[in-house]
């Protein structure tokens, strides 16, 4: 028997997935512009896979001015065609035009004094759900949590964040504890609670 045995989607040949799987997903993640930031993250993923998104996110980082919220709202169209000539982003007119809006959704919310890290925490009363599977593959893509995210997300005005993405989102930023069982990251997350 191994030492660790890893999640089976994170390949162990790929270092840049097992980086991303050891150190990143799955622990809480409690500040809000880094909460907010792997959201957008999450809808420019919308049918791309997950390490296309890992590869290109330090560019995008330097791109969309380090996912600060009133940066980014204050976009214009001279500044989004800017964006659409680097190849290092996902260079989607609707995905960028959503992270705008979504930047003023998040600073709108923030003037009428919610933290959007305690907006996202009260959706799992503050705690880490932790689910004990076998295989990451019996796991749910949605749940009525997502669901109910997803729902006043978008009631505050955000895009791309229907209950499937909010789920990746809610399990990478830690609100789901969906390492499997025999991963040595599903008791290690763990000690990151609050």
């Amino acid at each position: 028997m191994t030492e660790h045995t890893p999640c089976a989607w994170a390949p162990i040949d790929d270092p840049l997935y097992r980086d991303y799987h050891d150190t990143e997903w799955g622990v809480p993640e409690y500040d809000s512009r880094a909460l907010w930031e792997k959201l957008q993250l999450d809808g420019m993923q919308a049918g791309l896979a997950w390490i296309t998104i890992l590869r290109k996110r330090e560019t995008m980082r330097e791109e969309f001015d380090n996912f600060d919220p009133e940066k980014i709202a204050r976009w214009d169209q001279k500044r989004i065609d800017k964006a659409l000539t680097n190849p290092g982003i996902i260079r989607s007119p609707k995905k960028i035009e959503s992270c705008i809006g979504n930047a003023q959704a998040f600073l709108d919310a923030a003037d009428k004094g919610e933290d959007f890290s305690d907006f996202c925490w009260n959706f799992v009363d503050g705690k880490p759900i932790v689910h004990q599977l076998e295989n990451y593959r019996d796991g749910p893509t949605k749940t009525e949590i997502s669901e109910a995210c997803s729902k006043a997300l978008k009631q505050r005005g955000h895009k791309f964040v229907g209950p499937t993405i909010v789920y990746a989102w809610m399990q990478a930023c830690g609100l789901y504890n969906d390492h499997e069982v025999g991963c040595v990251r599903h008791k290690e997350v763990q000690e990151y609670y609050r």
